[in-house]
């Protein structure tokens, strides 16, 4: 059974909005534009394709526009539904080590009250926005008819002191608001005291130009790193302290989404209409549009959200300061949508991330080198050739070695003592090729006798039903081709072929500890598919050690980058018409 996959998904039933912020990113594209869709159905239909191609959202969130100026009714169904999908699908979820939450919202809080007893039957958590100080909120959140707000909000705020679940808010910080820095600290002190919001909980956002229509302006490096550092004098030992040293800014640290490498695996927002975006940041954009839901392919929306960030993520040139910052894994040079909106190639807020990993206590990455190589190898398209660290081999690849060895079962992937190949009598120990100090080259002719040697025990390795598994061999060219819209270069595949055990127990060739096969006459079937220019290769696992693999990569993503090549022993050869080999 293929192997699920877990995603967060965020619904925008309307873009319909009751507020023209003026620096709002989405424009004039606040009214609701789908009319004929039902957002309740769209949802239904979303999921259930979704889970027909084993693809779980442990998480959905209703966005907008603004989710709160759906009619109570539609407002009720969602929630009610959402509900029922945590119930329905809590083991599933929790057995794959996410939390279920409750029904949650992204709101601006004017029209709470609206929706307030659904809010409290279903406990719905709430992740609201305000402008801070509240002197700027009044100056850029206004209703459609350029009406303050901020009073309205601040009563609906206290109508959630019953619901026991989440109540947060967060805040956009740009240029202007530094020079309000005071104000800012005087306003949490008067939500924390006055308010049922739990500001150990809230966070800031740093906004950039993108979202603001030339109102609003980006804040400079240095002075993003002059505001963190005002914050930790004023709050740092208070009853806010483990919000100043949390929540607050976790916008920037290594869990948060734009620290993803390639956050088009994981995070989608769906419209009512269908449309799949990234994110809400991406949203209405056509370089991160994934497709529609009722005409695309699960398989197509997702090969396409992952190629279009890796794509996203090459607009500019790998940074070469990222290389050496020791700090990549944990940033992997921020959001794709926020570096081609500067035309820059690392993140906008490097300088206060990395301030803020020194502050919790972050090591830099002692095995840099190893990371940056297997990161440019999955996520650029730049020659990973230049990042190969100056002595690769085993003993460089800790990271790796650690994960090897605390998992009994990847032992026989990367044991190199597993496999042994001859050639024309003589013998070499095949190793994992991302494992080894040095290639090893041989060549081959029509005249060659070719052997395999496979320690027996790997046949019932990682299998319960060891009569089902089989020798896995994989030849691929050394003819390079281009793969998909990332355009990168990898070796073509010529053919796979599978010995089962049954054949292998038949051989009369086999050793006490080795099944033996000759694969002379296999070789010489693809001849005419063969590199002349660059060597070819050959891959040799069991099918259920595969398969291990491929899970592993699924389920750990630090040994997905570790192990995104064919990690299987191998050997790479020149196939000769009419030469005896040596």
């Amino acid at each position: 059974m293929e192997e699920k996959k877990f995603i967060h998904l965020l619904y925008v039933p309307t873009m319909s909005c009751n507020m023209r912020c003026k620096y709002c990113y989405l424009e004039d594209n606040t009214k609701d534009e789908f009319l004929k869709y039902d957002s309740l159905e769209t949802l239904k239909y979303a999921i259930e394709k979704l889970k027909s191609e084993n693809v779980i959202p442990f998480n959905i969130s209703l966005h907008g526009g603004e989710v709160t100026t759906l009619s109570s009714t539609e407002f009720y169904n969602l929630v009610e539904y959402i509900d029922s999908y945590y119930v329905s699908n809590k083991k599933i979820i929790e057995e794959a080590g996410f939390r279920v939450g409750r029904p949650h919202i992204k709101t601006n809080m004017y029209s709470l009250d609206k929706h307030i007893e659904t809010i409290k039957k279903f406990n719905v958590s709430i992740s609201g926005s305000l402008d801070l100080p509240f002197s700027l909120h009044e100056k850029y959140r206004v209703t459609k008819g350029n009406k303050p707000t901020l009073n309205k909000i601040l009563k609906n705020v206290e109508l959630l002191k019953d619901i026991p679940n989440k109540k947060k808010v967060s805040a956009t910080i740009f240029n202007e608001h530094y020079n309000c820095i005071d104000e800012i600290i005087e306003d949490i002190k008067f939500l924390h005291k006055n308010t049922c919001l739990d500001m150990n909980d809230f966070n800031f956002m740093i906004g950039f130009d993108y979202n603001s229509n030339g109102i609003l302006h980006h804040m400079s490096e240095e002075k993003q790193l002059a505001f963190y550092k005002r914050m930790h004098e004023e709050f740092d030992g208070t009853d806010l302290d483990q919000g100043v040293n949390g929540a607050w800014f976790d916008e920037f640290g290594p869990g948060y989404c734009s620290n993803c490498d390639n956050c088009g695996e994981k995070f989608f927002l769906l419209e009512k209409n269908g449309d799949i975006y990234s994110c809400v940041r991406g949203q209405k954009n056509p370089d991160y549009y994934y497709g529609n839901i009722y005409t695309n392919s699960i398989k197509e929306i997702l090969e396409t959200a992952r190629n279009k960030i890796f794509l996203n993520h090459n607009k500019e040139a790998f940074n070469e300061e990222c290389a050496k910052c020791g700090y990549l894994y944990l940033c992997k040079t921020g959001c794709p949508f926020v570096k081609n909106s500067y035309k820059t190639n690392k993140s906008y807020t490097c300088i206060l991330q990395k301030q803020m990993y020194k502050d919790r206590n972050y090591q830099k990455d002692s095995f840099n080198e190893e990371f940056v190589y297997n990161y440019v190898r999955k996520m650029r398209k730049e020659d990973a050739s230049k990042y190969v660290p100056k002595n690769r081999g085993s003993e460089l690849f800790p990271a790796l070695n650690e994960i090897i060895s605390n998992d009994s079962n990847l032992k026989y992937i990367y044991d190199d003592k597993s496999f042994v190949l001859e050639v024309d009598g003589t013998r070499y120990n095949l190793q994992s090729q991302i494992m080894k100090k040095e290639r090893d080259i041989i060549y081959i002719t029509k005249d060659s006798s070719v052997k395999i040697y496979m320690r027996k025990n790997l046949i019932s390795e990682v299998c319960d039903y060891p009569e089902n598994n089989s020798l896995y061999i994989m030849i691929l060219t050394g003819n390079l081709v281009t793969y998909g819209d990332e355009n990168r270069k990898k070796q073509r595949h010529v053919a796979t072929h599978q010995i089962y055990k049954g054949v292998l127990d038949n051989s009369s060739l086999n050793e006490s500890e080795f099944y033996e096969y000759d694969i002379s006459n296999l070789i010489k079937e693809y001849k005419s598919e063969y590199s002349t220019e660059a060597p070819n290769n050959m891959f040799f696992t069991t099918s259920s050690l595969r398969d291990y693999h491929y899970t592993k990569q699924k389920n750990n993503a630090y040994y997905h980058i570790q192990a995104i090549n064919l990690p299987f022993q191998n050997i790479e050869f020149y196939y000769l018409e009419g030469l005896k080999n040596g």
